[in-house]
């Protein structure tokens, strides 16, 4: 999987750690809040957009009074208890990371989350001295699936797109590694379990997890 490897890239919610299952408690409390419920469809609906794209759609969808950066402030505010001590890394994760260093493989990470919180949870875990270039999909134009994001780690890493590999827990995610003309690895997870034959079919590879590789 790492022959002719350069660089690993990596999502961070439901890849390197365990919180795709925190986002939809905070959709629930939040528009429960306002009065409203949650549609069946808002979870497939907001897959891949950006922290700011999500917030611009809750914004119009739900008719909200608050701003856009208001939003976002409300969820960073009710993220931040849960990332510090209910998030553990996936099965496996420090061991992979501490062996693509020793092989001088560059990592990044590209997540549609904000700023501040994947640098707080990274630091938390202990695990953000081992990325050359955390960017967050609100520093480009279109969040995944479009390749943006993961064209502009790739830059930061200074690696050919071809000799990059990404890991992704969602279908928006593995095409937009693979519309940055990006080997991708599937991670399982039980948030996207129900579409997990379709990350198969997407992706190059497919993992349970990280200790799959490492031994």
């Amino acid at each position: 999987m790492l022959d002719n490897i350069n660089a690993v890239i990596f999502d961070l919610d439901g890849t390197l750690i365990d919180s795709m299952w925190m986002w939809k408690k905070i959709d629930i409390e939040f528009l429960g809040e306002r009065g409203l419920e949650l549609p069946e469809d808002l979870q497939h609906a907001i897959s891949g957009m950006s922290f700011t794209e999500t917030a611009t759609y809750f914004k119009t969808r739900f008719k909200l009074e608050e701003s856009v950066e208001e939003i976002k402030e409300v969820w960073n505010n009710m993220a931040y208890d849960k990332y510090m001590n209910e998030t553990p890394l996936k099965q496996g994760c420090l061991q992979f990371l501490q062996d693509l260093k020793s092989r001088g493989i560059k990592t990044g990470i590209a997540t549609s989350n904000s700023r501040h919180l994947v640098e707080s949870v990274t630091k938390q875990l202990a695990i953000d001295t081992y990325f050359d270039s955390i960017r967050t999909s609100c520093e480009v134009n279109k969040g995944k699936p479009a390749p943006d994001i993961y064209e502009l780690v790739a830059s930061d890493l200074c690696v050919e797109p071809k000799h990059c590999l990404v890991f992704e827990d969602i279908t928006q995610g593995i095409m937009a590694g693979k519309s940055a003309n990006m080997k991708v690895c599937a991670i399982e997870d039980e948030y996207s379990e129900f579409e997990r034959e379709e990350k198969i079919r997407l992706a190059d590879y497919y993992i349970k997890n990280y200790d799959e590789i490492t031994r």
